[in-house]
């Protein structure tokens, strides 16, 4: 799909006091100013994160209830239960606590809910399960902000419930023992975009230093929190949360962790996916983190929970082995998804004069059609809803958005066709019956109609600033590198080279360029990857990430190119 360029607009002033200050190239210096770092300790904080820059966990709201109420169960004796989410925040989160809450002499179990039977969020019917089984406390764990009448029902029998969640609040708060969520409107924890396991880990901070006050530590070893930060890391990636502030000094620690952890859950995942070395944020996001995601999706979660949490390294590879089957499953019915949804947009005409995508069947597997959803819209740049229909005429939908739709927002206006729904700006669920479908996707088009324009409807490719080819060289590789890891909220850095001309184009591997680029009198190596199609004739505009290219033993510079343009067409200059 066609894109529009959009270079930031960058103080240079601020720009050329970074370079000095920091002694980096003018590029590094424009990039970090564009992200919003226009201090040298800003920069310094992002370049080098440490948990001494963590915030106080007690300045988020009722967390000094909810350490509390931990407290005294250690004092007493009571049993503790987990409950987590099904996703990957969820089930990192969920071992999370359960490993400490356990290392510390909590009797502590946990609960994750079925998809299928159970639905998302807390269930009456498991809370009840639960409390039968002898939990004094229950702690949820990215998931529970808005289980108003579950927190009444655990009330009723006399448990304490203790929400750790970061999803967006309804309009009322459960009546829990303690609700800790950033996202609270009088929470006064500055970082407001954490994930559900990065919640969990601001409590264990918080319950630790607790302890160390009680002087609890004087007869027992005390945590050294550094060693769960490989789960505090897969959750924080794999949930898509920006990657600044905390989050940051999570994955970059986390990343180290998981590089090096001796946990068998996550040396045998890392075995099953084919991860060796280093460990990148693209290798937890798209190799690691599904598998654990997998599970939930296609049946239960749970074995995801007991292999972050099992100490048995066969048992581990035994369950990473049959979560990489459940993975190789979940694709095989993705892709099939994929090609029916694209099969019915087709057929129905409706593209691309709407402006919003619904689509509905008997066959679609309910667990994988919210990622059917982000390929759609990542196809089709319309915010997008799958609905999975059941035999008895129920739809169960995942959604996902573009910029510019508040999905939840949309999602109000048609709430007269809907049984329930939940979400938050670019993803949502929602519930409906089968009759109701036609007038839902009327009504969700007209709520697109209105919130989106012409321009909203064609992706952006955002640059963060134009180049020399003089600035080219691999010392700029190595201070882009420094930026990592790359995500969401810190995507990987875009550069643009104007009026460059191609000297030599091939076509390698599964379609794509290998060219050779003249610029300012200079000579690059560069790769385009699934742009064999693309025209390189005449005067051209290229986005690229510089990056090293190693073979043979000798290292070069290479262009990676993310997009091409004829420099006719640029309207942005």
């Amino acid at each position: 799909m066609q894109k529009q360029w959009v270079t930031k607009a960058v103080s240079n002033e601020k720009a050329d006091q970074l370079s000095v200050a920091l002694a980096v190239s003018s590029v590094t210096a424009r990039i970090l100013v564009g992200r919003g770092l226009e201090t040298p300790e800003a920069c310094r904080q992002f370049l080098n994160p440490t948990l001494s820059s963590m915030h106080d966990p007690l300045l988020l709201k009722d967390m000094s209830e909810a350490v509390e109420r931990i407290f005294l169960a250690l004092r007493n004796s009571e049993a503790v239960y987990v409950y987590g989410d099904y996703d990957v925040d969820g089930i990192s989160g969920t071992a999370l606590l359960v490993s400490f809450l356990r290392r510390i002499g909590l009797n502590c179990s946990y609960f994750i809910p079925n998809r299928f039977d159970d639905g998302y969020g807390l269930s009456e019917e498991a809370l009840k399960r639960i409390i039968q089984s002898g939990a004094k406390v229950i702690i949820s764990v990215d998931c529970g902000i808005t289980s108003v009448k579950e927190a009444i029902f655990c009330k009723q029998y006399s448990t304490d419930l203790i929400i750790l969640d970061h999803h967006t609040p309804g309009e009322s708060i459960p009546e829990a023992a303690a609700v800790v969520n950033p996202l609270q409107t009088d929470c006064q924890y500055p970082f407001k975009m954490l994930a559900g396991v990065g919640v969990a880990f601001n409590f264990l901070v918080a319950l630790r230093c607790r302890m160390r006050k009680e002087g609890l530590f004087a007869t027992r070893d005390e945590p050294d929190l550094r060693e769960w930060l490989d789960l505090v890391a897969l959750g924080t990636i794999a949930d898509v949360v920006p990657l600044i502030g905390q989050n940051r000094i999570y994955t970059v620690l986390g990343l180290q962790r998981i590089e090096k952890s001796g946990r068998p859950g996550i040396v045998a995942l890392k075995k099953s996916a084919g991860i060796d070395g280093a460990v990148t944020c693209g290798q937890v996001g798209f190799r690691l983190a599904p598998r654990l995601n997998a599970a939930g999706r296609m049946e239960s979660a749970v074995p995801g929970v007991d292999l972050l949490l099992s100490s048995d390294a066969d048992k581990c590879n035994i369950i990473a082995e049959e979560l990489s089957s459940a993975n190789a499953e979940r694709q095989t019915v993705e892709q099939r998804i994929i090609e029916q949804a694209i099969s019915m947009l087709d057929c129905s005409g409706i593209y691309p004069a709407c402006r919003s995508i619904v689509l509905a069947s008997r066959e679609w597997h309910q667990g994988v059609i919210g990622i059917v959803a982000s390929r759609l819209v990542e196809r089709y740049h319309r915010p997008t809803i799958l609905l999975a229909i059941d035999e008895d005429g129920n739809a169960k939908g995942s959604g996902r958005s573009i910029p510019g739709f508040h999905l939840l927002d949309a999602l109000k206006t048609c709430s007269d066709t809907l049984e329930r729904f939940g979400g938050h700006r670019y993803a949502a669920g929602i519930g409906l019956k089968v009759e109701n479908i036609e007038n839902f996707t009327a009504a969700f088009e007209a709520a697109a109609f209105q919130m989106l324009g012409d321009s909203e409807l064609m992706p952006l490719l955002d640059i963060d600033t134009n180049v020399s080819a003089a600035q080219m060289d691999l010392s700029l590789v190595a201070e882009l590198e420094k930026l990592e890891p790359f995500g969401a909220g810190n995507p990987e850095p875009t550069l643009m080279l104007r009026g460059v001309s191609v000297v030599d184009r091939r076509i390698v591997g599964d379609g794509h360029l290998k060219l050779r680029i003249s610029a300012e009198g200079r000579i690059f190596s560069a790769i385009a990857f699934r742009q064999a199609e693309c025209a390189t004739d005449g005067l051209l505009d290229i986005a690229f990430m510089p990056e090293c290219n190693t073979w043979n033993n000798s290292t070069t510079l290479q262009l990676r190119i993310k997009a091409i343009r004829k420099v006719e067409s640029d309207a942005a200059k």
